[in-house]
């Protein structure tokens, strides 16, 4: 009908006419613009309000902190307990064989995919012990996936040592970045007190076998020690300067209510448990190991991004592991919300290190 009126009426008037159509138009759409309606009027680009001057000063400085705080970790570094199953039966253990539940190869590959997405440059397989799935292929795979396909920075695995063959590094050393190996004592007798004994095997003389093959395979060797109350009196210092490990981690022994602590837990780790004194009486005792990286209790708690079997992040805050979903359900963010990792502590205790092994200085 309008465009007929236009039509008979001369060009000037005409055109006057739609510049007053298009300024009541035009302040129609803004009226509206508190709406948010979901379509734009055909022929018409929403123009944003200008956004009021961001406060300055310290309220500015607050708000950010609390965006940050707010904002979701990102999962740099991540630790896949992607079995509870193992061949020793250490006391203090804190992730105990409660299922013997794995998951199954391309599903662990499409949540490692899912995490390096969301940012993770370190992925770090433990168990349980990893070698026990099928004869070490299982982990095998993984980290050659993880380095060859998603093109990790850092691979590493934690493992007991016992099961590791010669032709596992063969067949998968070139995608390992760092193995890390479980010692606690170097007197076998504290060893088997426990439980990493193991028949006529000898503890300390396969960690010196581990330790020549990571040299010739070129894989950075390093050690994790609990020190407890049976080896909190040792001197450890000519061994591990011997061993020369890229880290020596030293943890604290942990209490983790239902894996070695409580009713439902299948260890009793109370008589393991030393003083935070006693601790630091160890790490003096130490102090002088280059490579030493200790781990209190405090430390440990909440500084850690932990997947289980079902690749559930494990939330340590209240002295027991609750899971959330599994990301290969919810995705990372939904479920890494739920993790109580605390990102500031975990660059406190120097969780971010140079740990490609492309970029060590090593003797190899």
């Amino acid at each position: 009908m309008y465009l007929g009126v236009l039509g008979r009426l001369p060009l000037a008037v005409a055109r006057a006419l739609l510049a007053a159509l298009r300024g009541r138009l035009g302040a129609l759409c803004w009226s509206l613009a508190p709406l948010s309606l979901p379509l734009p009027l055909p022929g018409w680009r929403r123009v944003s309000a200008p956004s009021p001057a961001a406060p300055a000063g310290p309220r500015r400085e607050r708000e950010r902190e609390r965006e940050r705080d707010d904002a979701f970790p990102t999962p740099t570094s991540v630790n896949y307990h992607f079995t509870r199953q193992c061949n020793y039966k250490c006391g203090f253990c804190f992730h105990t064989a409660k299922t013997s539940f794995v998951l199954p190869l391309e599903e662990a590959k499409r949540g490692l995919a899912m995490l390096k997405e969301a940012g993770m440059e370190k992925i770090n397989f433990s168990g349980g012990e990893p070698f026990l799935q099928d004869r070490g292929e299982f982990v095998g795979k993984l980290v050659q996936f993880c380095k060859q396909e998603l093109k990790l920075p850092s691979v590493s695995i934690v493992s007991n040592g016992s099961l590791i063959r010669e032709r596992w590094f063969k067949k998968y050393g070139e995608y390992l970045d760092i193995l890390a190996i479980s010692c606690d004592s170097f007197d076998e007798n504290v060893n088997v007190l426990i439980g990493r004994g193991q028949g006529k095997k000898n503890h300390v003389e396969n960690l010196h076998k581990l330790r020549q093959w990571c040299r010739e395979y070129a894989v950075a060797f390093k050690i994790n020690s609990v020190i407890n109350r049976f080896n909190v009196e040792e001197d450890m210092n000519e061994q591990i300067k011997a061993l020369n490990p890229v880290r020596w981690k030293v943890f604290q022994c942990l209490l983790i209510e239902g894996e070695n602590s409580g009713e439902d837990a299948l260890r009793e780790a109370e008589k393991f448990i030393i003083s935070d004194e006693d601790f630091e009486q160890f790490l003096g005792r130490h102090k002088d190991i280059s490579c030493l990286v200790p781990e209190s209790n405090q430390k440990m708690r909440d500084s850690y991004l932990i997947l289980d079997e079902y690749m559930r992040f494990l939330n340590c805050r209240n002295g027991r592991k609750e899971p959330s979903k599994s990301i290969l359900d919810v995705g990372i963010e939904a479920a890494i919300k739920f993790s109580g990792f605390d990102e500031k502590m975990f660059l406190r205790r120097g969780g971010k290190y140079v740990w490609s092994k492309a970029d060590m200085k090593l003797d190899w």
